[in-house]
């Protein structure tokens, strides 16, 4: 039975925009699922990470992502049975996630995974190819950004909370390297939807833009 008629709400945009604790809080808020796809790369990455896979090494790379056994369990991350919420926030796993990401093959390998998020009673789904590729008759499609120095702002804050230290500096070139590769990748390059609503954060909070969001997913509905 097709589930295309599952409301499905995608959230799009650069790293550290803010785009997953929008996300999180309006599935939070509606009562839908959420799907952190970026969370499926990083999840990828570890694993390649832990297997010691080369990164030029396609066959493997897709392997490791079509056998990808994982759940989420709310703010919980798990790779089989082991929770590996923090695991994969760190720097080196998402530098790899990166570049892993730019490969075709294992985009497609991750492909069916993403779809089958799309449960009763709806979804968001937060990433970078969300309402262009995976969802891309989505009700609602959100692209949301931020200024590069807000963003910078935001992960040395993240990292600093978590006990990692942090150099302003390589977090700016680190982000500008991400942009430029997901922007550049041949495979589902980052950008707008079409009939994308367009939401830059640089000075909002996510109270704010969660609200913005909401209010455009209500007014969708009385369409």
């Amino acid at each position: 039975m097709s589930n295309t008629h599952i409301p499905v709400i995608t959230i799009d945009g650069p790293t550290a925009s803010g785009k997953g604790t929008v996300a999180q809080k309006v599935a939070q808020h509606l009562g839908f699922h959420y799907l952190d796809s970026g969370a499926l790369y990083r999840l990828t990455a570890l694993s390649v990470l832990r297997r010691n896979i080369a990164l030029d090494d396609e066959h493997a790379l897709a392997k490791a992502a079509q056998h990808l056994h994982c759940h989420f369990s709310g703010a919980h991350i798990f790779l089989a049975s082991e929770d590996v919420s923090n695991d994969i926030r760190a720097e080196e796993v998402g530098n790899l996630a990166s570049k892993i990401a730019a490969i075709p093959t294992v985009r497609q390998a991750l492909y069916g995974l993403q779809l089958s998020f799309r449960q009763h009673p709806g979804l968001v789904a937060d990433g970078r190819d969300m309402g262009t590729v995976i969802f891309p008759h989505a009700g609602l499609k959100v692209f949301l950004t931020a200024s590069v120095e807000a963003r910078a702002q935001r992960r040395y804050k993240q990292l600093i909370e978590k006990g990692v230290s942090a150099i302003m500096q390589h977090l700016l070139k680190d982000l500008m390297e991400r942009d430029a590769r997901d922007i550049n990748r041949s495979s589902a390059p980052l950008r707008a939807a079409g009939g994308a609503y367009l939401l830059d954060t640089s000075e909002m909070t996510a109270d704010e833009a969660v609200e913005q969001v909401l209010g455009w997913y209500a007014a969708t509905r009385q369409i």
